[in-house]
């Protein structure tokens, strides 16, 4: 039994409900420009950091509206959101605190690695209250290749110092399995809009139904 000396925690759709608000904004923000936009279109880019999802929209758009229109669609979702953010609409996923204590009383270093922009995160932390619960931060701002590419992942080991063996990364997307597969990382998924696959089943050290569950099922699979 490894000894557990680190968390590596995902955000979006993990510690914040933020991927329905991401897709509310821009649905509306596309309905008031008159772009045809979709939940399915939005759920294709669940993980993916914002440059290659807002890269995507100008392929896919740009022939139809303008480069200089899906521009605009592109900042005012953004600025929607953030301001949305801002005023605390991203609720807190069920069992954050329990495992934050969890690891606080067992003494275990954590570290927050995001696709997400340096500004959305520490938004939303502060929004939540939560700054402090996570000193050390990895994000799209600090990597050249966002998820599936294990960078990001990577990058948050070597800040923690912590052999990979001893470590578990907690994911809720596709794009963040495929990451720390590829990374050599043990990966705990809980889904949030999307269901694993059997392929994802096959890379991930458990699936549970939320971070409340998982304190009890690192006590039986680490030493402590």
């Amino acid at each position: 039994m490894a000894k557990l000396q680190g968390v590596i925690f995902d955000m979006d759709g993990l510690l914040f409900d933020t991927e329905l608000l991401y897709y509310q904004a821009t649905q509306v923000v596309a309905d008031e420009m008159g772009i045809p936009y979709s939940k399915e279109l939005y759920l294709a880019y669940v993980g993916v950091s914002d440059e290659e999802v807002w890269a995507a929209y100008h392929e896919r758009f740009d022939p139809v509206f303008g480069h200089d229109k899906i521009s605009r669609f592109i900042q005012a979702a953004f600025d929607r959101t953030v301001t949305m953010f801002e005023q605390g609409a991203a609720e807190l996923k069920p069992g954050v605190y329990d495992i934050l204590r969890f690891l606080d009383d067992q003494q275990i270093p954590r570290i927050l690695a995001s696709s997400n922009q340096r500004m959305v995160i520490d938004t939303l932390l502060a929004a939540a209250d939560l700054t402090d619960a996570f000193p050390e931060i990895v994000c799209f701002d600090d990597v050249t290749r966002a998820k599936p590419d294990p960078e990001i992942f990577e990058k948050a080991q070597q800040i923690l110092e912590v052999p990979k063996e001893s470590l578990v990364i907690l994911e809720d997307s596709a794009n963040g399995i495929h990451a720390a597969h590829s990374a050599g990382i043990s990966v705990i998924m809980i889904p949030d809009l999307i269901a694993p696959t059997t392929i994802i089943e096959e890379k991930v050290l458990a699936i549970l139904p939320s971070l409340t569950d998982v304190p009890a099922f690192l006590e039986a699979s680490y030493h402590l």
